[in-house]
């Protein structure tokens, strides 16, 4: 497959799917069927290097679909292109498999087997076992084995083409993906406005920016606690292998969804208005996985363990995990790229206990939200000081590299 044309961009595209009781029993049986087919190909794989030291390929186990499907009529009904795409994503997690070992650190998972409740998506190449067909008064997509399944399109698909159009299941509903090629957007009109975005958490809200706006935090997970604790309980309450057992499961997973759901279109909302207002966005690098590591063991030399602070750090954990700050910052760089903002991220280190007046830093200038410099006596917020700081750090990180390239041809 040849590169990407420099002008065309991918975005995908999800839209509710409403089969018939006869296509949702034949959509489930697809997802199984692509399953056992997962979990057959890894089976082999780790056989053949467990006997022989025998490394198998993907080449080499897509060669054996067509025997497959020429023997077994289950696999022949669906599209034999989405059943490549099956083995490709098995691949795929072995390539970062050996990538992990490779780069060392902490041990490597191995690829897993697929149980039921943990394989929801199958992926077809469009025109290849799968079609997008969408009219205006009518969408509809079509899967191979299982027909024309009606779509609730609630907006319109902008693309040269569709390239890839994948089936995927939450709970008791289904979806489809669609990979759509699409011109790049021209850019946004400039406005000539730059923003610093200091992260926060809790009642201090989502942020805070350089100009002192205040953006909210919903807090979704913490409003659906009780909610989320209840059918948590229930879940617990049930049998081992019973069908009320899968059911509390569904409702608990619901709520999960539920939580995600929220968060991500509230998200969405704010950095597409941030995208639309400034020029230049600068905001904190984070390194998310490990500040919302739990805190490690003390252990006090007599077989037991010292206080080390851990239930308060989980508490912090489930703040920061709960705002989003990293979907937050991945939606703020994919929207400023397609508008043809520029979105910056700077160290954080120090922003905030630094005083934007003089530059004098220490810890004891910030005690909570109030900044107060020791050195020249500025007051402030502590949360709008640090992103003043970190704007000014953007910006100076920008003019460098625009320096460097002017200061390399003149040398």
């Amino acid at each position: 497959m040849g590169a990407r044309p420099p002008d065309v961009m991918i975005r995908s595209y999800k839209f509710r799917m409403y089969p018939t009781s006869k296509q949702d029993d034949l959509l489930r049986v697809m997802l199984d069927d692509h399953r056992f087919l997962y979990n057959a190909a890894l089976q082999e794989r780790r056989d053949a290097w467990t006997r022989s030291r025998v490394g198998i390929r993907f080449v080499d186990q897509d060669a054996q679909l067509k025997h497959i499907r020429a023997f077994d009529p289950d696999y022949a009904r669906w599209s034999a292109a989405a059943e490549t795409q099956t083995l490709r994503r098995l691949d795929k997690a072995f390539q970062a498999f050996f990538r992990r070992v490779k780069a060392g650190g902490k041990p490597p998972g191995y690829p897993r087997f697929k149980g039921a409740g943990y394989f929801d998506t199958v992926d077809h190449r469009n025109g290849l076992g799968a079609t997008w067909d969408s009219h205006p008064t009518q969408s509809r997509v079509y899967f191979k084995g299982v027909g024309h399944v009606k779509v609730r399109q609630h907006r319109a698909v902008v693309a040269r083409r569709i390239t890839r159009i994948a089936v995927k299941r939450e709970g008791r509903h289904w979806y489809v993906v669609l990979a759509a090629e699409q011109d790049v957007p021209a850019p946004l009109p400039k406005t000539g406005a730059a923003v610093g975005i200091d992260l926060a958490i809790g009642a201090n809200g989502l942020a805070y920016t350089s100009l002192g706006e205040r953006i909210g935090n919903p807090a979704y997970g913490k409003a659906s606690r009780v909610r989320l604790a209840a059918a948590q309980q229930a879940w617990s309450r049930t049998k081992l292998g019973s069908s009320r057992r899968r059911k509390a499961r569904e409702r608990a997973a619901g709520v999960h969804r539920k939580i995600h759901n929220q968060r991500r279109d509230y998200l969405h909302k704010v950095a597409r208005r941030l995208v639309a207002v400034y020029d230049v966005i600068v905001a904190e690098r984070l390194t998310i996985a490990g500040m919302t590591r739990r805190a490690a063991p003390r252990p006090d030399g007599a077989g037991g363990y010292e206080l080390n602070g851990g239930s308060a750090k989980t508490g912090l954990n489930r703040s920061i995990l709960d705002a989003g700050w990293g979907m937050f910052l991945e939606m703020i760089r994919a929207k400023a790229e397609s508008a043809g903002r520029e979105f910056i991220q700077v160290e954080p280190a120090y922003s905030s206990q630094t005083c934007r007046k003089c530059g004098h830093t220490e810890s004891a200038n910030r005690n909570g939200k109030d900044f107060l410099c020791l050195s020249c006596g500025h007051r402030d917020d502590a949360d709008i000081n640090a992103a003043i700081n970190i704007l000014r750090a953007g910006l100076a990180l920008r003019d460098t590299a625009q320096a460097a390239p002017r200061e390399a041809f003149l040398s």
